[in-house]
C-alpha cells in the first residue's frame, strides 16, 4: 500500500472525495495542503491505496502526489485552464 496526497480546486471536491473514501473503506484523512505543494482550496486528502487511480476521476482534482520519505513526488496533474471557458 502506498500513501498519496490529492489536491483539489475546491473544498467541495476534497470533501466529496473524502466521503467516497469513507464509503469504500479506503483509509483517508483531510489535511491542510503542505505549503510547498500549494492548492486552490487549501485542503487535501491523504489516502492509502495500492494505486493512485481511485482518485483519477474525482471531481475538481488538481493533482496527486506519492508521499515519499522526505517529500512528495507528483504523479498526476490536471491540465485545468479557467481561460478556456471565457
Amino acid at each position: 500500500m502506498n500513501e498519496y496526497l490529492a489536491t483539489f480546486y475546491t473544498h467541495y471536491g476534497a470533501v466529496k472525495f473524502f466521503k467516497y473514501c469513507e464509503a469504500n473503506a479506503v483509509g483517508a484523512r483531510q489535511a491542510p495542503v503542505p505549503r510547498q505543494l500549494s492548492a486552490s482550496c487549501g485542503v487535501c486528502v491523504v489516502f492509502t491505496s495500492p494505486s493512485w487511480e481511485i482518485v483519477k476521476d474525482a471531481e475538481d482534482m488538481e493533482a496527486c502526489f506519492l508521499c515519499e520519505a522526505g517529500g512528495y513526488r507528483q504523479i498526476y496533474s490536471d491540465k485545468h485552464d479557467d481561460t478556456e471557458n471565457k
